[in-house]
């Protein structure tokens, strides 16, 4: 029954639009925090951005039937998984909106594919390639022209060592700073997919690791924030129920529907639309401008982004440009060296008597 869902939806005009959900979902989920933030606290929001989100996402496994985690090796890989992904990510994130854009904070956040692919390369072994090295060194380009302040790269150039001290300073009391800790998180988390998968089910871990992660940040919420509902809107409400049931569950929904029926591949090379569709709403809704540097930054991220995730594509078109060539020279080789008859004296044997 599922494999006739997945042929029809596959085979659907739907398709592309399935397929650019998730990351339009996240886009748009970053600038309706954004809109939230100014009336209510930076862990209040994480927290109710992923709990509610993980009950769906439970509810959804059940009835799907997925199993539920067994045995203490399951849960303290989603504790862990929990911890990096949800608390620590979803934390990092909503203090980092505090002081950035969405826009701006969603082209950080969809840098994190450089660090997996390093992580990766580290842990699994994993091969980079050309185009992935190629990648990674624009990306890092990018990612500094992007979270760096314009004064700190333009005193780089000027040799003023005492500006860039006290810019760099403050850089890491930034929001672009808590943005990049927060992509290392979600990296990590990322990462940790491949441990948790062996001992729990994907579905279902997701919704725990989301749980998990929300409760401390409501705990932290409790003690150090104050006044979290006081000013709330109807329509801070509404970005909130957006945030949490479409950027989170439904979001990680269906990208687990297409991770699960084969088309992982063409999820992961559209990252880099997430950003992009920050970048236009939080342009529309909120009036984010960036900077020249920034946008200059903007473009060669998600073209780093783009490499890394085509990284074995791109290889692979190159491998089939070398193949005909050396099919040619294989084949004019082997007609220069046609092996010659070789002649075998044969001598016959004289006729014995026997005795």
């Amino acid at each position: 029954m599922q494999l006739n869902k997945s042929a029809s939806l596959d085979s659907s005009v739907f398709k592309p639009l399935l397929l650019i959900s998730p990351f339009f979902l996240w886009g748009t989920a970053m600038v309706a925090m954004k809109g939230v933030i100014p009336h209510t606290t930076p862990f209040f929001l994480a927290g109710i951005r992923i709990l509610p989100a993980g009950i769906l996402v439970l509810v959804a496994a059940v009835i799907m039937g997925k199993p539920q985690p067994q045995g203490w090796k399951a849960w303290l890989w989603i504790a862990l998984f929990g911890l990096f992904d949800g608390a620590l990510f979803q934390g990092f994130l909503a203090e980092g909106l505090v002081r950035t854009g969405a826009g701006l904070g969603s082209v950080m956040i969809d840098s994190q594919p450089l660090a997996v692919a390093l992580l990766c390369s580290w842990l699994f072994a994993e091969k980079i390639g050309l185009y992935g090295w190629l990648g990674l060194a624009i990306g890092v380009t990018g990612i500094s022209l992007i979270g760096l302040p314009d004064e700190l790269i333009f005193s780089i150039f000027s040799n003023t060592a005492e500006s860039s001290v006290m810019i760099s300073q403050s850089f890491f009391q930034s929001g672009e700073f808590l943005m990049l800790l927060a992509a290392l998180s979600m990296a990590i988390g990322t990462v940790m997919i491949r441990f948790v998968t062996r001992h729990a089910d994907a579905v279902t871990a997701t919704g725990w690791h989301m749980v998990l992660g929300g409760l401390p940040l409501w705990a932290i919420s409790a003690i150090t924030e104050t006044q979290q509902l006081n000013d709330l809107a109807a329509s801070d409400w509404i970005a909130l129920g957006y945030a949490a049931v479409f950027g989170s569950a439904i979001a990680y929904g269906v990208f687990f529907y297409f991770a699960s029926s084969g088309n992982l591949t063409s999820l992961s090379s559209l990252t880099f639309l997430t950003p992009i569709f920050a970048l236009i709403f939080g342009n529309i809704l909120l009036n984010e401008v960036l900077t020249v540097l920034q946008w200059v930054g903007v473009t060669i991220t998600i073209v780093s982004i783009y490499l890394i995730n085509q990284r074995q594509k791109l290889g692979k078109q190159n491998n089939k440009e070398t193949i005909p060539e050396m099919g040619l020279q294989s084949a004019s080789e082997q007609s220069e060296n046609k092996l010659k008859p070789l002649k075998i004296p044969v001598k016959q044997s004289e006729p014995q008597i026997l005795p």
